[in-house]
């Protein structure tokens, strides 16, 4: 089948689109990347999105608005998609869509995950259940980490059981650096691109260490992490802080840079390797980009071999929209796709509802 597996995360930047090749049955289930595409967001509906995400009054009648608006964005992004591919729509056989979560408490506008909480799983996280399939091997421990909005790993043992495999969020990835600069630019910039803005500064010591004593970094696996923990409200707490103490904007992003490395490296020697030998960090998401994230992974977990997914076939930014392509398949062929020793569900389960439509 061909298959388009759609993302849109906690950056709401915009939507990821992946068109897959896939054949097969677990575990000898063969799944190709024939393209990745990039949807952008207008202005508007990430405003949107972000706005109702960090927790802002709103009313039925504008989450339906949202929810056609979104609906229609996805739609609009399959077909260019599909059009810059040059592969007609008629073409595609399913669509893997994971919708935008606007508040993460166990489920999303999507349709994946109500399938893991009524067999008592926390509908979340997902995409392990596709790392498991892609990354497992006799003799390499891997883990798994994407590094988006939010950073979470999958642990995969050397020759894993799939009740052997767990995974996490640990903690903020790109998104309160996102958040502070947007705040200094003036929403002139997104992103620190290369890593340029913290390259110029310097770390706050005394904010690194207030950050570093978040409860969440203490909280023991399985947990989930959003917008209600590392979203605008922190963002502005950071803010508020680097105010009062006159801090440096470049510092300020240095700072939080140097804070989203240290809770990944921190999860991993407090959770993953005291228990379980790794050989290979396979490395996904928009924060591959950032050279001083990547640095401090190096730095820190010296006899650990960091590999982009690209090398497994899949481009790091088209990682979790490809893994969506998977679940979706995996659901029309009527086979379990969750992973209870990740979700905490009871037992293993289908998810996602199958919709027909007609392409135009």
């Amino acid at each position: 089948m061909r298959v388009l597996g759609m993302m849109s995360g906690t950056s709401a930047d915009g939507i990821d689109v992946a068109l897959a090749n896939i054949s097969g049955t677990p575990p000898r289930l063969a799944a190709k990347l024939e393209g990745h595409y990039h949807w952008a967001f207008p202005k508007m509906v990430r405003e949107a999105i972000l706005r109702l995400a960090n927790g802002a009054p709103t009313t039925t009648a504008e989450i339906s608005q949202l929810n056609f608006l979104l609906g229609e964005e996805f739609a609009a992004a399959a077909i260019a998609a599909c059009a810059k591919w040059r592969v007609p729509l008629r073409k595609i056989s399913l669509i893997g869509s994971h919708g935008q979560t606007i508040f993460h408490q166990g489920t999303t506008i999507a349709d994946f995950r109500p399938g893991d909480m009524a067999v008592g799983g926390h509908g979340a996280p997902l995409v392990p259940f596709v790392d498991y399939l892609l990354y497992r091997d006799a003799k390499i421990g891997r883990v798994a980490l994407n590094i988006g909005g939010i950073a979470n790993v999958t642990v995969i043992p050397a020759n894993a059981r799939p009740q052997d495999v767990f995974a996490f969020d640990t903690g903020p990835g790109n998104m309160i650096i996102d958040a502070l600069i947007e705040r200094i630019t003036k929403g002139r910039a997104a992103y620190d691109r290369g890593a340029r803005i913290a390259a110029s500064g310097e770390v706050i010591r005394p904010l690194l260490e207030k950050m570093l004593r978040d409860p969440y970094l203490r909280q023991k696996p399985p947990k989930t992490a959003g917008r209600e923990q590392f979203g605008s409200k922190y963002a502005e707490t950071v803010w508020a802080w680097s105010k009062k103490h006159r801090a440096r904007p470049q510092d300020l992003v240095r700072t939080a840079t140097i804070f989203s490395a240290f809770s990944i490296i921190d999860a991993l020697q407090q959770f993953v390797l005291p228990k379980t030998a790794i050989q290979e960090l396979i490395v996904a998401g928009g924060g591959t980009k950032n050279p001083l994230i990547m640095a401090q992974l190096e730095a820190a977990l010296a006899g650990i071999k960091i590999v982009e997914s690209s090398r497994f076939g899949v481009a790091a930014e088209a990682k979790e929209a490809f893994a969506f392509a998977i679940l979706a398949y995996e659901t029309f062929h009527s086979r379990t796709n969750n992973l209870p020793s990740a979700t905490g569900a009871k037992h293993s389960a289908v998810l996602g509802k199958l919709v027909h439509g007609r392409a135009r």
